[in-house]
């Protein structure tokens, strides 16, 4: 198994310490950054603590009104030029996560182009996010009034990523930040801080060359104590959190009655119907559950297979499987690799096994290579896997397993499908493979999700669209349009303006 290093160009671009008020400023403690495949370790990261969050915070205050003076023709520009310096090193963007995520290259390489068209996006959005005018004199007492809103930025942000998408996930927060004109915290998971140091690093150079203050990107990295500093501080005006349930729960509560915007996963359902080409959708259930080694929100978790589809489906699958490539995540031909640390792969293991125990079965699983079974074996790796027959009220089914585990059910007609999907606390998205037109209407009315995809994996996500769910899969929604309105409030404008000579 080669060594593999970091991208040189990281060592000459990154400044040391954390980029905490105009500069970089050198923290007591650091942590060690391990490649994800080989769990070699690679440099150490440094390690901020809530005295530094503090400071960010307070840095990020005395920054907000400036911020809301400049033009949109500056934001526009600033946004710009980030998505051109990031696009100028998306090639090392590439290899770096890689290196942090163990994600297959395959699936960093989308990871860098949708960052790529969520800051072009951001850009475009800034003259769209003004306001309008409001006919006030539709009601009586309005006829010499003219009305008008703007929308303005609430204030701070504090933007928590989570580790499978650590550039993407940023940047959906960032980005609109800026190009509405308001300051930003940025807190990544641990297991991925370089790559949000780097972006930091790169998006404050865009800063300085527009002439604009550095400090209205800041990054801290750290654990729980950093990311509750930064949450609970009165001077966050929004909080945007993308991780599990159970933190984001913990969030609303510390926040309130500040806004905040929360993506906190599911377990994503698959209806199949008796209309739909099987080979698609068996292409689509294989597909969608193990891309980006399972650790994606919208992965495919649940099937839900109606009566009508043919008895050879499950069949099908259990032979797509033999196709699906485990081992290094280098290597262009893999699918998937490991989970992100040893924690992760026991957890699943036992659920695997916790689900056999009260019935349930493997349908089949993707052959391990025994070299990529010993180059990950600090870290675990769980072989992908179906399996039939799971309780509907078992930890694997309910809950969001975050792995490249799916899940198949039989049932009736497309009615219980609907039914059996809707039984879950979570709703982010969830797909129909259907050539009925009935039926994807059917789905799209009423499957209790924030989006639903026809014909298509739930993974599908295009950056420019409101992406967020409902029930425990959070609020608010993101995407550039939708991100820069949870950052901002409209504020009316009302003016009377006599008429001369009296009314017309």
């Amino acid at each position: 198994m080669p060594v593999r290093r970091m991208p040189p160009r990281i060592d000459a671009e990154l400044p040391a310490g954390l980029p905490v008020g105009s500069g970089w400023k050198a923290p007591d403690r650091t942590a060690p950054m391990v490649d994800a495949w080989t769990r070699e370790h690679l440099r150490d990261v440094p390690e901020g603590t809530a005295a530094l969050a503090d400071e960010a915070m307070e840095h990020a205050e005395g920054l907000r009104a400036a911020a809301r003076r400049t033009t949109a023709a500056a934001r526009k520009r600033l946004v710009g030029r980030c998505a051109a310096e990031l696009r100028e090193r998306s090639g090392e963007l590439e290899d770096l996560l890689v290196l942090e995520t163990g994600k297959p290259r395959r699936d960093c390489r989308v990871e860098v182009q949708r960052t790529l068209s969520c800051w072009e996006a951001s850009a475009e959005e800034v003259g769209r996010n003004e306001g309008e005018l409001v006919p006030v004199d539709l009601q009586p007492g309005g006829e010499d009034m003219l009305a008008w809103y703007r929308r303005r930025p609430l204030g701070t942000v504090v933007a928590i990523a989570g580790f499978n998408y650590p550039l993407l996930l940023a940047s959906h927060k960032i980005a609109p930040a800026l190009a509405v004109g308001t300051p930003s915290v940025l807190k990544p998971a641990p297991a991925t801080a370089l790559s949000a140091l780097w972006l930091t690093a790169i998006v404050r150079g865009a800063l300085r060359e527009e002439g604009m203050a550095e400090g209205l990107l800041q990054c801290l990295t750290g654990g729980p104590d950093v990311g509750r500093a930064l949450v609970e501080d009165p001077r966050a005006a929004v909080v945007s959190f993308t991780g599990s349930a159970r933190v984001g729960h913990e969030i609303a509560r510390s926040a309130a009655p500040r806004r905040t915007v929360l993506e906190l996963g599911s377990n994503a359902a698959l209806i199949v119907t008796g209309s739909a080409d099987p080979a698609e959708a068996v292409d689509a259930v294989v597909r969608g559950a193990f891309y980006a080694n399972g650790q994606a929100c919208i992965s495919v978790q649940r099937v839900l297979v109606l009566d009508d589809v043919d008895r050879g489906f499950e069949a099908g699958l259990a032979e797509a499987l033999d196709g699906v490539v485990v081992g290094d995540p280098w290597d262009g031909a893999t699918h998937v690799a490991a989970l992100i640390d040893e924690g992760a792969a026991a957890r699943v293991d036992a659920s695997v096994a916790a689900a056999c125990g009260r019935g349930a079965r493997v349908l089949g699983r993707a052959p391990v290579p025994e070299a990529a079974a010993s180059a990950a074996a600090a870290r675990s790796l769980v072989a992908p896997q179906i399996l039939v027959d799971v309780p509907v009220d078992d930890e694997l089914w309910r809950e969001e397993v975050f792995a490249p585990v799916a899940c198949v059910r039989r049932v009736r007609d497309l009615d219980e499908a609907v039914r059996v999907a809707n039984d879950s606390r979570y709703g982010l998205q969830a797909s129909i493979y259907t050539a009925d037109l009935a039926e994807a209407h059917q789905a799209v009315d009423e499957l209790e999700v924030g989006g639903v995809v026809v014909n298509q994996i739930p993974g599908f996500r295009s950056d420019v669209m409101p992406y967020g769910g409902v029930k425990d899969s959070g609020v608010g929604r993101e995407g550039p349009r939708w991100a820069m309105e949870e950052y901002t409030v409209t504020r009316m404008a009302m003016m009377r303006i006599p008429r001369k000579g009296g009314r017309a």
